[in-house]
């Protein structure tokens, strides 16, 4: 399935409009499980509530949530909800700043924090909490003040924000230059065969799922992509890996770890969440589930961030410990794989 997306912002008002056209290979669906598939966090609460207030039209002509989508059809809906740059207001949601000057800060975000306002999350957000904390940061060509990059909410870790223009410009550069360091902690499924190796792949949208990123042939689609990963440790079931991002793309870790066969351990959107190693005898069912009960989330986290400092020129360099719902589903596994190696 795919359908080419326009997602759409008039300032004027504050509603969300987004336009998509159902590709020419695409089945009958309803209209709500169509606009599930391709709009990121929108409910089907949100959707029925759209289909209520006459907010979804195909062809210019307004449809029930039940109206099946065919081929060709040009669908669009509204929601009331405004646009995540009308939203920015402070919220008083305590920060764990690693380090702070007048240039920047670093903090370390908990897994389940969005980084920044968007659809369906319009509050408790990294970008609230710091527009909070502190005044007159700088905006970025997406207008979210301090941000220089973004971690995924269920991932945990470093994060640097700029707190005046010139950092924002520098820092910005760096990322795009390829110059500073990130390594992430990364639980994935399998015995990752080599001790360590490069992923190159180009990322881009799945047009299969478009909640979905997946890796394109060199030169095909996507943009450039390249992970550097090493083997930490191995549990025989699941191997503990460090992964050194070259770039930053979209679920990049995440998306490079599934082409090589071995999804992050509970990783739901990529099916991760799933028991795919070894048996499935009741006794490691059980075992397994209880695992995913104590890291509810991907196993990724931004471990280590290094940058140079925009005023003095320093290459500044921190590290974070892993969170505890991480370290206890290592352990876990750890002391399995010893007693039923």
């Amino acid at each position: 399935m795919d359908a080419s997306a326009n997602p759409e912002v008039n300032p004027d008002e504050l509603f969300e409009h987004f336009r998509f056209t159902a590709a020419k290979g695409q089945e009958p669906l309803r209209v709500d499980k169509f606009l599930m598939n391709f709009i990121e966090n929108a409910t089907r609460n949100k959707i029925q509530q759209a289909a209520k207030q006459g907010h979804i039209w195909v062809n210019d002509a307004v449809v029930k949530q039940n109206y099946k989508v065919k081929a060709g059809d040009e669908v669009k809906v509204m929601f009331e909800h405004p646009p995540y740059e009308f939203l920015l207001t402070p919220e008083d949601i305590p920060l764990d700043i690693i380090y702070e000057d007048d240039t920047l800060l670093v903090v370390n975000k908990p897994a389940g924090m969005v980084v920044h306002p968007g659809h369906g999350n319009y509050s408790g957000t990294l970008i609230n909490a710091l527009v909070h904390h502190f005044e007159n940061l700088p905006k970025n060509s997406s207008n979210r003040p301090g941000l220089v990059h973004r971690i995924d909410k269920d991932t945990s870790g470093l994060l640097v924000i700029a707190k005046t223009e010139e950092a924002m410009t520098h820092l910005a550069k760096q990322f795009f230059d390829k110059s500073s360091e990130r390594e992430y902690m990364a639980l994935v499924w399998g015995n990752v065969e080599e001790d360590e190796g490069t992923v190159e792949g180009h990322i881009g949208r799945n047009p299969k799922n478009r909640l979905q990123m997946t890796v394109f042939p060199e030169g095909d689609n996507g943009k450039e992509a390249i992970t550097h990963y090493k083997v930490l440790e191995r549990f025989g079931y699941v191997t503990m890996v460090s992964c050194k991002l070259e770039t930053g793309r979209t679920h990049q870790i995440r998306v490079h770890m599934k082409h090589l066969g071995h999804t992050l351990f509970n990783d739901e959107r990529y099916g991760g969440n799933k028991i795919l190693k070894g048996t499935t005898f009741t006794k490691y069912k059980q075992f397994v589930e209880n695992t995913f009960k104590i890291l509810p989330r991907q196993a990724l986290h931004a471990k280590t961030l290094g940058f140079e400092h925009p005023e003095t020129g320093e290459f500044m360099k921190f590290d974070s410990e892993l969170p505890e719902d991480m370290k206890s589903a290592i352990e876990k596994w750890s002391n399995y794989a010893k007693h039923n190696g």
